[in-house]
């Protein structure tokens, strides 16, 4: 993990925390409380992935995926997300798991080891899929900044990480010749896969909007991070209905990753709308 990009997320978490120690007016919360809710996203992707070749070639394979039709490309999925909170202290933890098909995915090209890239045409793609089968577990610990009848903002500090397993069978027209001609670097029709796991330490906000005493609510969050990735960031925000012990959302969440180039996850978004339910202890 690139420690150097985490330090300053953890100077940010600190200085919000230290504004909540001096908010002025915000509602004390008394006491423990536990949230758990079960959820479903139905995220469409698209990434840009870059595949090790065979290492008597050497170098990368750089291929295009995306899925648009998340029903009909999802293989499987779970996700839950839980809260234990005491007083203004909290801690969140969203954990997902995710097997994704995109039958829309092309080799865009081959780089051999030293050499520059080798661009491959789209009609010298003929067929090609990925699988996509991710983790994604977020931990963090939370401060309640400011709190009231209108609802409340809370600073958050954590880390995320990104469990990716990713497999890409491609059928091209020709062999793509390895470098200076000799040799095969990819051959017309086989399969590309890579793993990796990847750390990064995120801060953010988040909260509720309450919509006063009607039991409906804007549920928000936000964050921002680095670490082995370049840059990541999720949003999420929609309508919401408590009553009593248990609750419903209904919204948008969208997920970034960009670890730059020569990685196997150079970029990858997801975004769809999300539909969760929780209770309150």
């Amino acid at each position: 993990m690139r420690l150097d990009r985490l330090l300053p997320l953890a100077l940010l978490a600190a200085a919000l925390t230290a504004t909540g120690a001096r908010a002025q007016g915000a509602e004390e919360r008394s006491g423990w409380s536990f949230q758990i809710g079960l959820y479903a996203w139905a995220p469409t992707f698209d990434g840009t992935l870059n595949y090790a070749l065979p290492a008597a070639a050497g170098g990368t394979a750089t291929v295009r995926a995306d899925a648009g039709n998340y029903l009909s490309d999802l293989n499987f999925a779970a996700m839950i997300t839980a809260e234990a909170r005491y007083d203004r202290f909290s801690v969140v933890t969203d954990l997902m798991y995710v097997d994704l098909g995109a039958g829309s995915s092309r080799v865009g090209s081959v780089n051999p080891a030293a050499l520059p890239s080798n661009p491959v045409s789209s009609t010298q793609n003929l067929s090609g899929d990925s699988t996509l089968q991710a983790t994604i577990w977020t931990l963090g610990a939370g401060y309640t900044l400011a709190s009231g009848n209108w609802g409340n903002v809370d600073a958050l500090a954590g880390f995320r990480l990104l469990a990716l397993d990713a497999r890409t069978n491609y059928g091209l027209t020709v062999d793509i010749a390895g470098p200076r001609g000799n040799g095969v670097s990819l051959a017309r029709n086989g399969r590309l896969s890579g793993n990796d796991d990847i750390w990064n330490g995120i801060v953010g906000l988040r909260g509720r909007l309450l919509i006063g005493e009607s039991g409906f609510f804007v549920p928000y969050y936000a964050d921002i991070g680095a670490g082995d990735s370049n840059l990541t960031w999720q949003v999420f925000s929609g309508i919401g209905y408590q009553s009593g012990w248990a609750g419903v959302q209904l919204g948008y969440r969208y997920m970034s990753f960009d670890q730059g180039s020569g990685s196997l996850v150079e970029t990858l978004s997801m975004g769809g709308a999300y539909l969760a339910v929780n209770v309150t202890f």
